[in-house]
């Protein structure tokens, strides 16, 4: 295992504005400021394309991103920082279970394995994440996975808000917005140097910014609660094996991260491995999902409300 932190400065290449602005209720197109030139010539020329109607909501997205650039040189001059923990691990798939061998371990050999179950979709194309992972075969031959958390120093979200001296509920939802954005920054800048360097399977890769925020890398990163990954309780089971707590992420009895600006997930490297929605979910197979994770359909049905 091993954890990395960032300075405000290091990650801020790699937000993605597009999603800060949804989260301001700005749709994509206004997140293009954030590639213009800070001149008054550049930024008169960005707005002037814009269709007269649309110029004022325009002119918001351009002050907002002026607020949020201020707010992050602030972020950096004050120390924040953004922490990443990850580990690679040996793995083979059984059916719709990944077998992860954790060397770490000094115990017996079941004790360095850990089983993390997943969903597999009930229509066509019929996906699961353990089909990206090479089976349990007789010559012995492992897989690889990656596991990782992320959380941007707590103290960021609670920044200007109520009842503190410098209070200010705009500065402080600005403050929360970005420390989400800054969370999947450091993570997109991880996933790129565990690639590079330190899992190294893709040693030659040379993508722009752009190009790795539209996923043009080989392999996928699914976080805890993607459509393919819906089952919040696997945070405890990642949790066990890289342990969130060194980075400073609890985590409530539904799963849940805190601080609120983090992320956890699974690193796969096959290039045919893809995205995709669970859906529903039938009694039959809560049934077996909660007998492959070793708990009761009726513990597991509330993390899963939204497939059954």
């Amino acid at each position: 295992m091993l954890s990395l932190h960032y300075s405000i400065h290091e990650i801020e290449p790699y937000i993605s504005w597009s999603y800060f602005f949804h989260a301001w209720g700005f749709p994509a197109r206004f997140a293009g400021i954030a590639q213009i030139h800070g001149c008054d010539s550049c930024r008169a020329m960005w707005l002037a394309r814009f269709p007269e109607d649309e110029r004022g909501r325009a002119a918001e997205a351009m002050q907002l991103f002026k607020e949020v650039t201020r707010m992050l040189f602030f972020l950096d001059s004050q120390g924040y920082r953004v922490h990443v923990r990850f580990g690679l691990f040996d793995c083979n798939s059984k059916g719709e279970d990944i077998i992860i061998y954790d060397e770490s371990r000094v115990a017996d050999d079941e004790s360095r394995m850990t089983q993390l179950s997943f969903l597999r979709q009930q229509s066509a194309p019929f996906l699961c994440l353990s089909d990206f992972i090479r089976p349990e075969n007789p010559e012995g031959r492992k897989d690889r996975i990656g596991v990782f958390c992320t959380a941007a120093d707590e103290a960021i979200e609670h920044l200007f808000e109520a009842g503190t001296e410098q209070a200010d509920d705009y500065k402080h939802l600005l403050c929360q917005t970005l420390a989400d954005r800054l969370a999947e920054a450091a993570t997109e800048r991880a996933h790129q140097a565990i690639r590079r360097h330190y899992w190294g399977y893709a040693s030659d890769e040379n993508l722009s910014i752009n190009e790795l925020l539209a996923g043009h890398f080989q392999g996928i990163r699914p976080a805890v609660g993607y459509p393919c990954l819906p089952d919040q309780s696997l945070n405890f089971d990642l949790d066990r094996l890289i342990d969130f707590a060194s980075i400073g992420i609890r985590l409530t009895e539904n799963g849940a991260m805190q601080p609120h600006a983090a992320v956890s997930g699974l690193m796969l490297s096959l290039p045919e491995a893809r995205y995709f929605n669970v859906g529903h979910i039938d009694e039959a197979q809560l049934l077996d999902y909660a007998r492959r994770k070793g708990r009761t359909p009726e513990e597991l049905r509330p993390f899963l409300a939204a497939n059954t």
